[in-house]
This record gives C-alpha cells, sequence and structure tokens, in this order.
C-alpha cells in the first residue's frame, strides 16, 4: 500500500469509473497522497503543497491505475528534467493505453516531475538545481531537494519497480538505451525485458532517483532517448513499446512483449573537441551508425581564421550519443562511442 507522508497537501483530483469484473477478494484499494484508489478505478490528480510561496513549487501530476488483480506496483517517472520533453509524452502515452479491467497490479504515472521546468523549457528546478542529483531529498532543504523528497516519500518508496524516463540533454542526442546497476540482478532483469536500445552498466550518479531507488529494494532502470526540446515520435513509439514489455513481463497485462533483444555496452568513450578546434560544429554520422577508426565524423570551422578541422574516430564502435549542430569550444563532448557485446 503506498500512504502518502506528508499530510498537509491539497489535492485536486479527476476520478474515472470503467465498468470492471468484481475484484480479486483479498486485493482492496491502494492510499496515495491521501487519495483512495479502489480496484478498476482511475485516477488523475494533482499533488499540491502547502498554500504558500514556496509550496506553490509542489506542483506535480500523479495518474494511478489499480488493476481488478493483484499484481506489483510500476512506476513510471517522466519530466525529472524539464527540457527532456519526449519523455513526457512516452509517460503520458503509457497510462493513456491502460484498461484497468485488464490490469492485474497497479500503475503509478508521474508525467511531469519538474512541472515548471517543462512549462518553462528548463532542465533544473527553480533554485537551479539538478533535481536527478537531489533525491532521496529532505523536507528541510532546498526547493529541489522538498521535491525529491515529496516525490520519493509520497510515492516512489510504495512502489515495487520504477522506470525513469529521460533524453539526451545540453544539445545532445542519445541513441536509445537503458541503463542499469549490474550488480542488481533484479534491475539487469528489468533492463533486459524492456527490450528497447542497448543496455549501459552502471549505478548511476549519487542523488538519482534510480539510484536511490535500487538502494532501497525497489528495482530501477532509466530509458535515454533521443535529444532535448523536441517530441519524435519514433522515440515515443519505442519508449512506450519498452515500458509495455516491461508490464507484460511483470504480469500486469496479457499483452505479449515484442521480440526485441537488447545488447550490453562493453565498453565506450567521448571524443572530445582538441584544444584549439572550437568553432561551427558539423556532424557528419548520427546515433546508431556503425563508425571505424579514422572515419571522418565531423567538420569544425573556426569563423575567425576559416580553418577547418576534421574529426575522426579514434575507435571502431558504434555512436551512441553526440552533440548536436552547435557553436563548440575545445573540450566539448562530441561523440560517445561505444562497443557493444
Amino acid at each position: 500500500m503506498i500512504r502518502d507522508r506528508l499530510p498537509a497537501l491539497g489535492l485536486v483530483s479527476l476520478l474515472v469509473l470503467c465498468p470492471v469484473p468484481a475484484p480479486a477478494a483479498d486485493w482492496g484499494a491502494v492510499e496515495i497522497a491521501n487519495e483512495r484508489i479502489a480496484p478498476g478505478e482511475v485516477r488523475r490528480f494533482t499533488y499540491q503543497g502547502q498554500r504558500s510561496f514556496e509550496g506553490s513549487f509542489v506542483d506535480f501530476p500523479v495518474f494511478v491505475a489499480r488493476g481488478v488483480k493483484p499484481g506489483p506496483t510500476l512506476c513510471v517517472t517522466s519530466g525529472i528534467h524539464g527540457d527532456e520533453v519526449n519523455s513526457v509524452e512516452i509517460a503520458r502515452r503509457v497510462f493513456a493505453g491502460v484498461e484497468p479491467a485488464e490490469l492485474s497490479g497497479t500503475l503509478v504515472v508521474l508525467p511531469s516531475v519538474n512541472t515548471l521546468g517543462f512549462r518553462t523549457r528548463q532542465r533544473n528546478m527553480v533554485d537551479r538545481r539538478d533535481l536527478n542529483r537531489a533525491f532521496p531529498g529532505s523536507a528541510n532543504g532546498s526547493v529541489a531537494s522538498i521535491v525529491a523528497h515529496t516525490v520519493f516519500n509520497g510515492v516512489i518508496l510504495g512502489c515495487n519497480y520504477l522506470i525513469d524516463l529521460h533524453t539526451g540533454s545540453n544539445l545532445r542526442t542519445n541513441y536509445p538505451q537503458v541503463r542499469a546497476d549490474e550488480a542488481n540482478p533484479r534491475a539487469m532483469e528489468l533492463a533486459h525485458w524492456f527490450g528497447v536500445g542497448l543496455i549501459i552498466t552502471g549505478p548511476g550518479p549519487s542523488g538519482a532517483i534510480r539510484r536511490e531507488a535500487t538502494q532501497r529494494g525497489i528495482p530501477s532502470i532509466v530509458y535515454e532517448a533521443g535529444p532535448p526540446y523536441l517530441f519524435l515520435e519514433s522515440e515515443i513509439e519505442r519508449g512506450v513499446e519498452g515500458v509495455r514489455n516491461v508490464m507484460s513481463r511483470l504480469a500486469m497485462t496479457a499483452a505479449p512483449p515484442s521480440e526485441s533483444v537488447s545488447k550490453v555496452l562493453v565498453r565506450s568513450r567521448w571524443l572530445r573537441v582538441p584544444r584549439g578546434w572550437g568553432g561551427i560544429y558539423l556532424p557528419r554520422v548520427g546515433v546508431g551508425d556503425v563508425v571505424a577508426e579514422g572515419q571522418l565524423l565531423a567538420t569544425i570551422a573556426d569563423p575567425v581564421t576559416d580553418q577547418v578541422h576534421e574529426v575522426r574516430a579514434d575507435i571502431d564502435g558504434v555512436v551512441i550519443g553526440m552533440s548536436l549542430p552547435q557553436v563548440v569550444l575545445s573540450g566539448s563532448a562530441l561523440f560517445h562511442i561505444g562497443e557493444i557485446r
């Protein structure tokens, strides 16, 4: 059962009643943020803070679908970085396709955790902190820490599994990839079940929601694909497919998972702008392209001297992340090239 640990909250809710079969006798209601959701119900409500100047920053939507049959609670978060808009549409679309009469367990979706950032196309919180470095948060910390504390204690700790949706950021784009801690077999199982893109292993940075949830016994993965600021239908479809694959593997739905198989990244390195090569960067390859050592990847033109530099691959591999065309400086990250198992 999910119980809110911050009782002083005002909630705006929308209840959708669907004709559903009678729930299992031992499968009752769940409580989220003082809202009671019975089997067969769908709720969309706003998790809001106290009526105060700073309390207004605790303001994010919560979608909950309670199935009629027992099963796990899967949480899907998105929009933790406000500029990563594609993640928001993936989460919204996943929830829109759920029928509680056909669902076993509970699906909890937080489609826009950093709501103000999403509205204003800003990556970080209003206090200029990265929300995904603030978990599990503190009720007595910064604005980012307070929001993280509300999300983590009010929702995440009551879930059995977590999928956190992201895109590239800072004018970079990513090849579809799932990130999981290889030291946690259940998290790695989720990553393989997702079945979309490649798997990059590692615990994740301190304060990231995925790392903190995994450390508390909630197997968690991150899905990253595409660039910031833009909605890409192809990446939305892949993300929705991956989440639905996980739901199928968890026996939350009867739909069969796709037959996609994810490969694991063995090693990778970033190719950066050499010293003195700053200027106008124009790539010649894209994410997902297989490249060979010595292959031309991009040109960088110095608009002052009119000198053009050629950026070439220094290893064989696959482009799993890259900067979008832009002005770059010495040391700027250009291409993330990896070897895939």
